[in-house]
């Protein structure tokens, strides 16, 4: 039932947004600001976060409403997958949110560049993933996400403000991961990916 209430949630916001970009009478405007506060107290009361934090991240947003893209780098030596080590301890594939003036091929080498130091190159894609059918917790919005198989060509770590080390890991080593962003299924995946040369993109 709470998943299904932060559903009810995420459509209501959408259609207020929607509602609010296209629609020109006053008064509609203001019932779809009302719609937006209260999708944005049911998204609070269902997950937690304080209502100001849901607000800024539910909607703060104008337009038709459509999925943020997520970029993740699977970079592999020697039958290891590269990960980064985050400031909360857990860790993940290099990655996150798509610039706005990036493609998600750029945007997955610059983030490698940026959390692991390490120049890459895109070799193919791995999968294109909805991720509320494969991360925890659901996300206020939409999220596509892009995994890609790299290879390194060149650098080394570099300290950052969100990453503090890189290792390489075996599948049967993985440390604690920061599901939200990667689950050892997806890394899984990606083992498949890269021991077969005759993979076919995986999508949802």
């Amino acid at each position: 039932m709470s998943e299904q209430m932060i559903e009810w949630a995420k459509e209501l916001q959408s259609l207020a947004q929607a509602g609010l970009f296209y629609g020109r009478d006053i008064y509609d405007k203001e019932r779809y600001e009302r719609i937006r506060e209260i999708a944005a107290e049911m998204m609070a009361a269902r997950t937690d976060l304080p209502l100001e934090k849901v607000t800024d991240l539910f909607c703060g947003d104008v337009g038709y409403q459509t999925p943020k893209v997520d970029t993740r780098a699977a970079v592999f030596l020697e039958g290891k997958i590269l990960l980064v080590h985050e400031n909360n301890d857990t860790w993940s594939m290099p990655g996150g949110w798509c610039e706005y003036d990036m493609s998600p091929a750029e945007n997955a080498i610059k983030e490698t560049k940026e959390e692991a130091g390490l120049d890459v190159v895109i070799e193919r894609v791995i999968s294109i993933q909805d991720r509320d059918k494969h991360n925890q917790p659901p996300y206020a919005y939409g999220v596509v996400k892009i995994f890609y198989q790299c290879k390194a060509t060149g650098g080394s770590f570099i300290p950052n403000i969100e990453t503090s080390e890189c290792q390489y890991f075996a599948l049967d080593e993985l440390p604690p991961l920061a599901e939200e962003k990667c689950t050892k299924e997806q890394i899984r995946m990606c083992f498949e990916a890269c021991e077969d040369d005759n993979w076919k993109v995986q999508f949802d």
